[in-house]
């Protein structure tokens, strides 16, 4: 692996209102423990991944159960989740890219490529390495348990009377959550443009606002909610699958007549800098990580697709993305 960024400076990260300021080796000491990847990643023996979100939403949960598999793998010791939340992600992506730092890498997904075309962001996640794609998830519309609508119908007539008086919250602008909520409308025959759509820059401010009253209902990933589905404090109205999830007691959108199909997708970003043998070392660590018993545990306790993608067919993938993605939020009114 090529080392010609071994003198980097460190940079702070504020998250949350709260200063996070990387460690710097153990106790000051600056010794390193080597990686106990055979592909030799990260060169410096320390990892940090980027969850640019708030604490309690997907990319979180996503960064915090891959840096586990890498601990109880022993690949890493140690490795850090740093939160940088706000604007869908483009406020973490834009830190990203200006530190191009070699041990950081960045969870993204779906939802990111929505907030970059609605935030008309300045960095896009082109001017960083798409290296891949781990997992994929389905969405789910639910409502708090006393709320009057038991069932899909019940929520689709009283929102095709009054989109605007039945708010749906979710996650970032742009996402998939709101693309849901937008096809949806459409599907029933609401304009998109006049949904009440409620962004939350985490799942838990969203879940916050779902069960204080605050909106009718709420749109996101299966697992972001899945204790309080399992308690019965959130009721599943429809998911987004193509099919039933066995792991769900829910009928899907589609086998109650409203034509939506949506799936989440959560990918891996490495540094703008990163060199080619370098992409190749980090796909390389990616498969050890994505191989292992820990990792393997991780998809079946989150309910989440094992859709993992590396080589060359990852950039395209990400291109096909956004190409995508601008059609569907350009049908659903998000962007011109």
């Amino acid at each position: 692996m090529s080392h010609r960024r071994s003198h980097r400076r460190l940079h702070t990260i504020t998250a949350a209102g709260l200063l996070l300021v990387p460690l710097l080796g153990l106790a000051g000491c600056g010794q390193e423990s080597p990686t106990n990847s055979a592909s030799g990643f990260p060169a410096t023996g320390r990892l940090q991944l980027i969850a640019p979100a708030a604490p309690g939403g997907g990319w979180d949960g996503t960064a915090r159960a891959l840096s586990q598999a890498v601990e109880d793998s022993d690949l890493v010791k140690n490795p850090q989740v740093i939160n940088i939340e706000g604007a869908g992600g483009t406020i973490g992506l834009a830190r990203f890219v200006a530190d191009d730092d070699p041990k950081q890498l960045l969870v993204m997904g779906a939802v990111m490529i929505g907030a970059i075309a609605v935030n008309q962001s300045q960095i896009t996640i082109a001017d960083a390495v798409p290296v891949a794609r781990l997992t994929g998830e389905s969405e789910v519309l639910v409502v708090p348990k006393d709320s009057p609508f038991q069932t899909l119908d019940d929520f689709t007539r009283a929102f095709t009377d009054d989109p605007g008086g039945h708010a749906i919250a979710g996650g970032s602008a742009g996402g998939t959550d709101q693309v849901t909520a937008g096809l949806y409308a459409e599907a029933v025959g609401v304009d998109p443009r006049k949904v009440n759509y409620i962004p939350y820059s985490g799942g838990g401010e969203s879940l916050a606002a779902i069960l204080g009253g605050q909106v009718a209902a709420g749109i996101s990933g299966v697992q972001e909610w899945a204790g309080q589905i399992e308690s019965g404090d959130l009721r599943v109205l429809a998911v987004s699958s193509p099919e039933r999830i066995g792991s769900l007691d829910a009928p899907t959108f589609t086998e109650q007549g409203v034509d939506v199909e949506v799936a989440n997708w959560r990918g891996i970003l490495a540094p703008p800098g990163t060199t080619a043998d370098e992409v190749a070392d980090i796909q390389q660590f990616l498969t050890e990580v994505h191989d292992s018993p820990q990792w393997k545990q991780a998809l079946s306790t989150n309910g989440w697709d094992d859709t993992f993608m590396v080589g060359p067919q990852v950039a395209p993938f990400f291109e096909e993305q956004v190409t995508e993605y601008a059609g569907t939020l350009k049908k659903i009114g998000l962007v011109e």
